[in-house]
């Protein structure tokens, strides 16, 4: 692991790791005690900065090339700018829904396509399940995806998932590194 890494990880423990005296309910469904708030831990511009470089660093160091990156809103915008900032590239959000009046875009920002390699940013993911459907809505447009990573995966259920539609994958901090528990999804999950 980088040392840019090694510190991501320890920021994120810092300033986006808080456990809860009840287990709050996340977007996935699962229920934990231990709640992430990536947007919080990077509301500051320096650390936000630090966040994107170092995600910068780790894709570009595994020989991934793009050209514009973005992911779902919310937990992917301060994100995506801030890694088009540090990468000079382009930046877009998926929205949860098309846009329900005017171009009625899934997309908004740079507008992607055929030409377009893209980095798929996500804060916090447990499934995966919100991320993976920004993937199918930008790959709807022809662009290709080059790789996705995120702060946080709080679970072991993402990885696969993405490895099985060919995308290289990146979380920057895992439950593991955290010192977390893994979240599960299904029938192992128990409501408080």
């Amino acid at each position: 692991m980088s040392p840019l890494r090694e510190q991501l990880v320890e920021l994120l423990r810092m300033k986006a790791l808080r456990r809860l005296d009840e287990p709050v309910r996340l977007a996935s469904g699962a229920w934990s005690s231990d709640f992430i708030d990536g947007k919080e831990a990077l509301a500051a511009w320096s650390d936000l900065r630090f966040a994107c470089e170092a995600i910068f660093e780790t894709v570009a160091a595994a020989g991934h090339r793009f050209d514009v990156v973005g992911g779902p809103t919310m937990g992917a915008d301060a994100l995506a700018v801030g890694i088009a900032a540090v990468s000079d590239s382009r930046w877009f959000f998926v929205r949860k829904e098309p846009k329900g009046r005017g171009t009625r875009r899934w997309i908004e920002g740079a507008q992607v396509g055929p030409d377009d390699k893209v980095l798929l940013v996500e804060d916090v993911v447990t499934t995966g399940g919100s991320f993976l459907k920004a993937l199918e809505i930008v790959r709807d447009t022809g662009a290709e995806v080059v790789a996705a990573t995120t702060l946080v995966d709080r679970g072991e259920l993402a990885r696969p998932r993405f490895e099985k539609l060919g995308v290289a994958y990146f979380p920057m901090a895992t439950y593991e590194l955290l010192g977390i528990a893994p979240v599960v999804h299904g029938p192992a999950v128990v409501e408080p």
